[in-house]
């Protein structure tokens, strides 16, 4: 067989699996979350937060609303060493990350099982 064969067998075989795989993945909400940065915002993404008194005064005083804290929550950094991840019941993260355009928030939470409570919010320094 030639060079020229195998090349065209080996680029139609490819083609297909890509298509196999577009169709099976299509429609679906997969995302990889290997590193534990990506998994403890995808935990805190799926369930519903309350904020604390402290934290909802706060937000006023910025002159921000929920949807700043959304983003944060989204598109945000864990800091692991202000952070305490195996603290019972509930672990402690601190989160930081862009409000608005030149505003930087920092948050602390909890977050339990079920939910999540904010417990402060303040502008990153």
């Amino acid at each position: 067989m030639r060079l020229l064969h195998r090349i065209g067998y080996y680029l139609g075989g490819f083609s297909l699996g890509l298509i196999v795989l577009a169709f099976f993945f299509s429609g679906k909400k997969t995302s990889c979350a290997y590193f534990p940065e990506a998994r403890v915002l995808k935990n805190i993404n799926t369930k519903s937060y309350t904020l604390s008194r402290k934290a909802q005064e706060s937000l006023t005083q910025l002159q921000l609303d929920t949807v700043a804290i959304n983003r944060v929550l989204k598109l945000g950094d864990v800091d692991f060493g202000q952070s305490q991840p195996r603290k019972e019941p509930c672990a402690e993260y601190m989160v930081y990350g862009e409000a608005k355009e030149g505003q930087e928030l920092k948050l602390i939470l909890e977050n339990c099982e079920d939910n999540v409570h904010i417990k402060e919010v303040s502008p990153l320094e």
